[in-house]
């Protein structure tokens, strides 16, 4: 399970990032704009909507959750500073994806038996493309809160995030992690398209040449 996250580049529009993911094989983006307006991620997600329904694609917002009710895309993705997951159901109802973000197997341990539907963990690595880290985990940090996790008896799927690259994809699935999301090593590949499907093959043990 590969998420895609979007971010600014001198290089592509967001649509263009975003197609040649889906290019590559991804089905699932996350539309990430922290610093734009309202209106600003509102054009921008008009754009990817029908480029995602095309190709049955999971469509999913940063934070805005009002957006994500208005514009019916897929879902959200929420930070420790964003609204309470809860509050986001209620708001957008059963159906809709609500991922949370986590640093601690204890972050993770507090949503058991609660309706979230994933947990962004991380970051594995230090990344440009956030501000404010959270102490960095390492592949090691990440199998010590998986392994405590899953003792404790919660299966929610954890998709790692943070500097990931392709040759983070073994060693994480080693790990025990659900999926991966990766933002900067797509954009910044030299064919974004090519990288995004030789993560995909990598993720389903498609042997290469």
């Amino acid at each position: 399970m590969l998420q895609f996250i979007t971010n600014p580049s001198d290089r592509w529009s967001i649509a263009e990032e975003v197609r040649m993911a889906i290019e590559g094989g991804c089905r699932w983006i996350q539309l990430r704009m922290k610093d734009a307006s309202d209106e600003d991620v509102r054009r921008t997600a008009l754009e990817l909507i029908p480029l995602c329904r095309d190709h049955d694609t999971f469509l999913i917002i940063d934070d805005r959750v009002e957006l994500v009710n208005e514009l019916r895309v897929s879902g959200v993705h929420l930070g420790r500073g964003d609204m309470d997951p809860m509050e986001a159901r209620e708001l957008l109802g059963p159906h809709a994806i609500i991922g949370v973000t986590a640093n601690t197997a204890e972050d993770i341990i507090k949503w058991k038996g609660k309706d979230v539907d994933y947990v962004g963990l991380g970051p594995v690595h230090t990344t440009s493309t956030k501000k404010n880290l959270a102490p960095v985990l390492g592949t090691d940090g990440v199998k010590e809160v998986v392994d405590t996790v899953r003792k404790a008896g919660v299966e929610l799927p954890i998709v790692a995030i943070g500097g990931l690259t392709l040759d983070d994809v073994d060693p994480l699935k080693a790990a025990g992690i659900n999926g991966i999301a990766v933002s900067g090593a797509i954009i910044n590949a030299p064919d974004p398209m090519l990288y995004t499907m030789k993560i995909m093959e990598r993720l389903m043990d498609i042997p290469h040449d």
